[in-house]
């Protein structure tokens, strides 16, 4: 699995027009599933997102958590981060899970981080959302499970 972390201080997405998902301060995180991936690779994956120290402490440096600040957690699928990127113009999705599992892990995903944590959002697997976010730095970072 991929996580695509953006800090933010407000983030939100939306689908026809609708919106399906905000946050504020916390983290905007991009979820890719790829093949091989299973439940126990979402549920480690989870553990790091949630304690990934990204947030500046009183002395400026990045040692507090999503925990931590007590921010909110907005996860949103996207496809295309497992895309071969390596060669030619055009991506390939042969390492991208196919939409049966990547749906599967994406709501695991997304269940297994309501259960741990209060503030969390989601986009709408397989839709065509619009997601805008103010990068809080920018800092972003790729986290692969």
């Amino acid at each position: 699995m991929i996580a695509l972390l953006q800090r933010v201080t407000r983030a939100q997405v939306e689908v026809d027009g609708v919106n399906v998902g905000q946050i504020g301060r916390g983290i905007l995180l991009l979820l890719g599933v790829e093949k091989a991936d299973t439940a126990a690779d979402a549920q480690r994956l989870l553990e790091r997102v949630l304690g990934y120290r990204i947030f500046a402490d009183d002395a400026g440096k990045m040692n507090l958590s999503l925990r931590d600040i007590e921010g909110g957690l907005l996860i949103v699928p996207q496809f295309t981060l497992p895309a071969d990127t390596r060669k030619g113009t055009r991506p390939s999705f042969t390492p991208a899970a196919d939409p049966l599992l990547g749906r599967e892990l994406f709501e695991l995903f997304y269940n297994q981080a309501t259960q741990y944590y209060p503030n969390v959002s989601k986009g709408v697997f397989g839709a065509d959302m619009q997601v805008s976010l103010v990068n809080d730095g920018p800092v972003t970072f790729w986290l692969q499970q």
